[in-house]
């Protein structure tokens, strides 16, 4: 007997307006519809959520940790990007 694998699907919540989303897990689910249909089921039983994205687990790319010394090197020897540079009035809050 075969069985036909269902795609994956990787979960990201936002929980409050003006937050990021969150990855929160992963479902699996013939289609978008049913994997943000599986997602709301299994991840946002208590309605805390406002927002909800499912993005297809193969269509993540991710870096390998061995070439982090190439990717993020760079961004060491541009000192004028990092926050210490900037002086960020109290009235603006948590940024």
């Amino acid at each position: 007997m075969t069985e036909i694998a269902t795609p994956l699907w990787e979960v990201f919540i936002r929980n409050r307006s003006g937050l990021p989303h969150k990855h929160c897990g992963s479902v699996h689910a013939a289609d978008a519809t049913m994997a943000l249909q599986a997602a709301r089921d299994v991840y946002t039983r208590r309605g805390e959520s406002v927002s909800l994205w499912v993005v297809p687990s193969s269509a993540i790319i991710a870096s390998d940790p061995v070439d982090r010394d190439v990717l993020f090197e760079p961004t060491g020897s541009k000192i004028y990007r990092h926050p210490t540079f900037y002086d960020v009035p109290d009235e603006v809050g948590h940024m």
